[in-house]
């Protein structure tokens, strides 16, 4: 068996990467494409280091797994393609970043069905199929359910449907493709690992978008794993026009959006009061166009400066029925007092908010004080903290489970604080400045005597 390499790392490539890389930065790509010769170009073309962003390409170390996570229409496909083409082929390009020699002569490649490795993995538009010259295409066989390539390289389909049929084969390297989504995902990837012993350092590529499976989780604290990552918008000039726009004007903030967009690992707490699923259920698009009550809630930090807490600031509407809304999450991340009264005062003129709760544990009148500064017509209703946050929190997520509660659109930071909140607080030790305001907010609107003025349009 002997390798092939199409694309040798020649100090002239290498000189045209660096002068294509360099005008990029100066904005000048545009002329500098203008100014190749045909064969430059088809070099450029076809040379994927150039095109490639740095999270589709392998990580530097000795790492044994390297795990690319992105969100829809990030690139994941086309770089999983691209490493096991140079792989299979030798490429010079990847000697230094992630591989001691770049040629794998048994290559395993694994989809959640064999139509999805045919269809996405092979067959693709950025599958395997589509990438090569005419010279080094490799042939697929679909009722062999193997591509060879004319150097003597051989990959395997495998589904995760059937682990037991990764039973016996032994490859270089591998390619899982949205392992997150596989039926069987611990036993597939469990046999997959005893097959990867040819070679002097077997290796394997997983790309997904995430999803908080046991697998994935435990993937991300080995240590032999190399993580890049990318959000959706970081491959937009390869997007139909309009996409982005669409979905990010639906999905963006969301627990959906943060997933298969930014290709976030977006988890729950076990012990946490609020869960990501009951937060979706209760997001509306918009309150109600009547709301007879509308409340300003802060928490102000006890000091200002780079290393001070946020500043929680969240509107809360009644609604005619009794439900409450969330409208809005405007808290600010180390501001000096002037910076955060701005906010609160701005949001209680754009809301015609009625009431105005402000915590003074910690600030005493300087909160009052402070709001008068910035607007003197704007009245501070002055709360103090007689009980834990904890205790505090626990009548207002049974109102969430009663269904009493809606948010307004997405409110990432907020529910982020929200699902990671428990007896023991924050998980990094953080103060809930942001769900602080929101339950002072909900608890002056539904759990305590309240005034119910004349119902108003927003």
């Amino acid at each position: 068996m002997t390798t092939t390499n199409s694309f040798p790392p020649t100090s002239c490539a290498r000189r045209l990467r660096s002068a294509l890389a360099d005008c990029a930065r100066h904005d000048l790509l545009e002329t500098a494409l203008d100014g190749l010769s045909p064969a430059e170009m088809r070099f450029i073309l076809s040379d994927w280091p150039t095109f490639a962003h740095e999270h589709q390409l392998p990580p530097d170390g000795n790492w044994r797994i390297w795990l690319l996570m992105g969100g829809r229409g990030a690139g994941k496909t086309r770089a999983g393609a691209e490493w096991i083409k140079a792989m299979a082929l030798g490429h010079g390009w990847l000697n230094g970043s992630g591989a001691s020699k770049g040629f794998a002569g048994r290559i395993a490649l694994v989809g959640e069905t064999f139509s999805d490795v045919r269809e996405v993995m092979v067959e693709g538009v950025s599958g395997l199929l589509a990438l090569h010259s005419r010279g080094e295409r490799p042939t697929w066989t679909p009722t062999r359910r193997r591509l060879e390539w004319p150097n003597g390289a051989v990959a395997q389909a495998f589904s995760s449907e059937d682990p037991e049929a990764l039973r016996g084969p032994q490859f270089d390297i591998a390619w899982c493709d949205e392992l997150a989504k596989w039926r069987y995902a611990q036993e597939t990837f469990d046999m997959l690992q005893f097959g990867l012993r040819l070679g002097t350092e077997p290796r394997q590529l997983v790309t997904t978008t995430p999803k908080p499976t046991p697998l994935l989780k435990r993937l991300l604290g080995l240590g032999e794993t190399a993580v890049t990552h990318a959000p959706t918008s970081a491959n937009a000039p390869f997007l139909a026009p309009g996409f982005l726009e669409a979905v990010v004007a639906r999905y963006a903030g969301t627990r959906l959006g943060r997933q298969e967009l930014d290709g976030e690992l977006i988890d729950d707490r076990p012990d946490a009061l609020w869960s990501r699923q009951k937060l979706e259920a209760l997001r509306v698009t918009r309150a109600p166009e009547h709301l007879s009550r509308i409340v300003i809630a802060i928490d102000p930090p006890a000091t200002s400066g780079r290393k001070s807490d946020a500043c929680g600031i969240v509107a809360v509407g009644l609604g005619e029925d009794g439900t409450a809304y969330v409208l809005a999450d405007r808290s600010v991340e180390r501001a000096r007092p002037s910076d955060w009264a701005a906010v609160v005062t701005g949001l209680w003129h754009g809301l015609s908010a009625d009431c105005l709760v402000a915590e003074v544990n910690q600030g005493g009148e300087m909160v009052a004080e402070v709001i008068r500064g910035a607007d003197p017509a704007v009245p501070v209703k002055q709360v103090r903290a007689t009980r834990g946050k904890f205790s505090r929190a626990e009548p207002v997520a049974m109102l969430y489970d009663q269904d009493r509660i809606r948010h307004v659109g997405a409110l990432p930071e907020l529910e982020d604080e929200m699902v990671d909140f428990g007896p023991s607080g924050l998980s990094g030790g953080r103060s809930p400045d942001r769900l602080d305001a929101l339950v002072w907010a909900v608890s002056e609107l539904l759990l305590g005597p309240r005034a119910v003025p004349k119902v108003r349009r927003l």
